[in-house]
């Protein structure tokens, strides 16, 4: 599946907005781990490796011709799938094996996530914060609006509904960072400027 969202950093008043008339899904508390070499050589891709609550799963971009509104990720979950795209043999558990190739932890963050539903889209309101050790004060939130589609032929047609639905609930189209770009820029300047130099992200964003 390919995911197709767009963030948005709301007010009280937009966010009243969006929920009205939207079905609550449900709340839940997960922790991210997310890992990279020390050149950062996934995130420079744009690429994300992570470990939510002892699952590992990997986030590829999904690149397309014509620029767009939302960003666009193909989830592969599953330490085998991941171990086949990376050509990372079974020699110990996964997370001693992909360290054997240079591949470190540089970010926890537990994040609470309020779901709902309203017109086929999906809403996330996540409130993120870091759990290292003096980096308490981190604290981000960010609400997501997305669909999901099965292949690339579908993505451009899910961006234009998102911001169609957007759009009819009032929201500033606006480029926000989500939480893990928002965690570099506050506390990992050398990572957050790899990424700026290799066109991942914008600095004023």
């Amino acid at each position: 599946m390919i995911e197709v969202e767009k963030k948005f950093k709301l007010n009280d008043e937009e966010e009243k907005r969006l929920l009205k008339g939207a079905e609550f899904v449900s709340e839940k508390t997960f922790t991210d781990v997310y890992y990279d070499t020390a050149d950062f050589t996934l995130s420079k891709n744009n690429i994300w490796l992570r470990e939510r609550d002892g699952e590992f799963q990997l986030k590829l971009p999904v690149f397309q011709k014509e620029k767009m509104q939302t960003t666009q990720f193909q989830e592969i979950e599953g330490e085998d799938k991941i171990r086949e795209i990376f050509a990372v043999a079974t020699v110990l558990d996964f997370e001693t094996d992909i360290k054997a190739f240079g591949y470190e932890f540089f970010c926890q963050l537990r994040t609470t996530r309020k779901k709902y539903q309203k017109e086929g889209f999906e809403i996330d309101l996540d409130e993120a914060v870091s759990i290292l050790p003096g980096e308490e004060d981190f604290v981000y939130k960010i609400t997501e609006i997305e669909l999901l589609v099965e292949n690339k032929d579908e993505v451009s047609s899910a961006s234009k509904q998102i911001e169609k639905f957007a759009k009819r609930n009032e929201l500033k189209f606006e480029k926000k960072r989500g939480k893990i770009v928002q965690y570099l820029f506050q506390k990992k300047p050398k990572h957050f400027e790899a990424l700026v130099v290799a066109g991942v992200v914008k600095a004023e964003d």
